[in-house]
């Protein structure tokens, strides 16, 4: 599939095809619980992700979102259900297994290497599409450099395609936070992968920052092909870029529909102006 970023650039994904059509289940939740101690942060969650679209994962403060993609990319192991990706089901998985088998996320709390350069810090994003054994890398020559080289290549059109060419070689402690966050998502696009997770990317921005990267967003699903699974608090934000929205309340799903469908889901009124269940 090729990917054009601007008239001059392209950016070919190379992830091999997995056979699923646009619009059929890529990733499928089968009644989830995960607990710790005796505390339910999931119980019995199931929906599906289709490939091509946006899919929000929304609820208040503590419903149970991050821990749902802790367990999709294998950060927790749940005591109940499965999670199919790509055909294959599976109750238990590690991270950088998930991260080989297509699945890259950015974080709630930026983790980046800050006194790497912005470049160096995409390019660990490659890591999982790198061939070559260690005798090879440790001398750096023949076919070792050559794929170097074009992992970098590739790393210069996702810097182009996040406009952020002017600092490319800044350390990437030194830059504001907006900045930071849009280099993140660089480097879960340099993995190139067929799920991204974006544990709530517009926190602490202001509007012109989130107006940039809901862009981003759009074209990284339009252009990319890629599919997303996005939590958010911002309710204008995921409206507006989600084509489904899966609703979480207390660890359990509480609606499941497109924006209008979820925007006059009663019980989602009533989790989100902290109505009491009881009442």
């Amino acid at each position: 599939m090729n990917v054009h970023l601007n008239p001059v650039n392209e950016f070919r994904m190379t992830r091999p095809d997995d056979g699923i059509a646009r619009g059929a289940p890529l990733l499928v939740a089968d009644n989830i619980s995960l607990s710790f101690g005796g505390v339910k942060a999931i119980t019995d969650i199931s929906f599906d992700i289709r490939k091509g679209e946006i899919r929000a994962i929304i609820g208040p403060n503590g419903a149970g979102k991050t821990s749902m993609l802790n367990v999709i990319n294998g950060f927790y192991h749940p005591q109940e259900g499965t999670i199919t990706f790509r055909g294959e089901r599976r109750s238990r998985m590690r991270p950088h297994v998930a991260a080989h088998q297509g699945i890259a996320r950015t974080f709630q709390n930026i983790a980046l290497f800050k006194g790497m350069s912005v470049l160096d810090n995409i390019m660990t994003g490659r890591i999982t599409l790198q061939h070559r054994n260690l005798f090879w890398q440790a001398l750096w020559n023949g076919p070792a450099e050559r794929e170097e080289l074009e992992h970098r290549e590739a790393v210069e059109h996702i810097i182009d395609f996040l406009e952020i060419e002017h600092i490319r070689k800044t350390p990437v402690g030194r830059l504001p936070y907006g900045l930071q966050k849009r280099v993140e998502l660089g480097r879960a696009l340099a993995a190139e992968p067929a799920l991204l997770l974006l544990d709530e990317p517009m926190a602490g921005m202001n509007l012109e920052e989130k107006e940039d990267m809901s862009r981003f967003v759009l074209d990284v699903n339009q252009q990319f092909g890629t599919t997303i699974a996005l939590i958010e608090h911002d309710m204008g934000v995921v409206m507006d870029l989600s084509d489904r929205v899966v609703v979480l309340d207390y660890g359990r799903k509480i609606g499941d529909g497109t924006p209008d469908d979820v925007r006059n889901n009663q019980d989602v009124i009533d989790a989100y102006l902290g109505v009491s269940h009881d009442a």
